[in-house]
C-alpha cells in the first residue's frame, strides 16, 4: 500500500479530451497541498472531448510526475494514425493528427504503458481477465509494449483489433493471445459467469445484464492480492472497494472527473 512516507499519488479517471476540467482538478487546493505528488492516468486522455490535443500536452507536461497507461481510445488514435482505423463521427482526434508535431505526440503515446503495478496497486483502462493473476496479467501487458514500441507496430496493431477470442486460454498464441489481452485490459466490462468477455453490455451493472457480471465479480477470479484502479467504465461511476478503485464518472458526458488519493481515498472532483 502507498503511504505518506512516499509522495502521494493522485489517481485520476478518464480525460477524454476535457482539457479545461483536466486543469482545474489539477489546481485544486486538495491536490496543490501535496507538492511532491504523483499522477496515474487511468487511459483515454484523448477522444470524444472538445481539446483532445490540450488534455494531452497538459499530460505529457507533467513528465516523470505522471504515469499514463493507454485506454481503447489511445490506441483507436493510433490506429486511426496508420489508416488500420476509419474516424468514427464522435471522434475528436483531428487536433492531434494536423498537430505539426503529431509524430512525435503519437511516438510519445505509443511508448506508454499498458498497466503498471506498484505500492500494491495495479493501473490498467479496464481491468484485468478474471482467468489471469498479477504475475500473468504484466506479462500480458509487457507482451503488448514491446509491440506497441517495436519498429513494425503498425502492421502489429491492425491485426489486434476484433472482438475473437472472448475466452483466455493458456494455448492462446501470437496475435489470439495478444488481441484477447489487449481488449481485456481496455475494453471489458461485463462477462459471463466462466469469465468469457461480453462486449455488448455498455450499461451499469444493474441494467439487466441477465447471466452477466461485472469482470471483478466472476466467481474464482484470480487477482485478488492486489488493488486494481481502473477506468473505462462511466455508467459504473466511482466505486471504492477495498481492492478495486473505479474512476471514469464520465467527463466527456457532462458529469465530473475525479481524482483519489491511493494512500487514504481521499476523492477529489470537478464538474465537466
Amino acid at each position: 500500500m502507498t503511504d505518506k512516507t512516499s509522495p502521494p499519488i493522485w489517481a485520476i479517471g478518464d480525460v477524454q479530451g476535457c482539457s479545461d476540467a483536466l486543469r482545474r482538478l489539477l489546481s485544486h487546493t486538495e491536490i496543490r497541498k501535496d507538492r511532491d505528488a504523483r499522477f496515474w492516468f487511468a487511459g483515454d486522455i484523448i477522444n470524444r472531448g472538445p481539446d483532445s490535443l490540450g488534455a494531452l500536452r497538459q499530460v505529457m507536461a507533467l513528465g516523470d510526475r505522471a504515469v499514463t497507461i493507454l485506454g481503447n481510445h489511445d490506441l483507436h488514435l493510433l490506429g486511426v494514425s496508420t489508416g488500420v482505423r476509419k474516424k468514427s463521427k464522435s471522434d475528436t482526434l483531428d487536433d492531434i493528427l494536423d498537430a505539426p508535431d503529431a509524430a512525435e505526440l503519437l511516438d510519445w503515446l505509443r511508448r506508454q504503458p499498458m498497466a503498471h503495478l506498484e505500492h500494491g496497486h495495479l493501473l490498467v483502462h479496464a481491468g484485468l481477465a478474471p482467468q489471469w493473476d498479477v504475475p500473468l496479467a504484466m506479462a500480458q501487458a509487457r507482451e503488448l509494449e514491446s509491440m506497441l514500441r517495436a519498429p513494425d507496430w503498425r502492421e502489429s496493431l491492425s491485426r489486434l483489433f476484433g472482438n475473437e477470442p472472448a475466452r483466455w486460454s493458456s494455448d492462446l498464441k501470437g496475435d489470439d493471445r495478444r488481441r484477447f489481452s489487449i481488449n481485456a485490459m481496455t475494453r471489458m466490462r461485463m462477462c459471463h459467469p466462466d469469465g468469457t468477455l461480453n462486449f455488448s453490455h455498455k450499461g451499469s451493472p444493474t441494467d439487466d445484464p441477465g447471466e452477466l457480471v461485472p469482470w471483478f465479480e466472476v466467481p474464482g477470479r484470480k487477482a485478488t492480492g492486489v488493488t486494481i484502479v481502473f477506468g473505462h467504465w462511466s455508467t459504473l461511476g466511482l466505486m471504492l472497494r477495498p481492492n478495486l478503485i473505479a474512476l471514469d464518472t464520465g467527463c466527456v458526458w457532462g458529469r465530473k472527473l475525479t481524482a483519489v488519493r491511493l494512500h487514504d481515498r481521499a476523492v477529489v472532483q470537478v464538474d465537466a
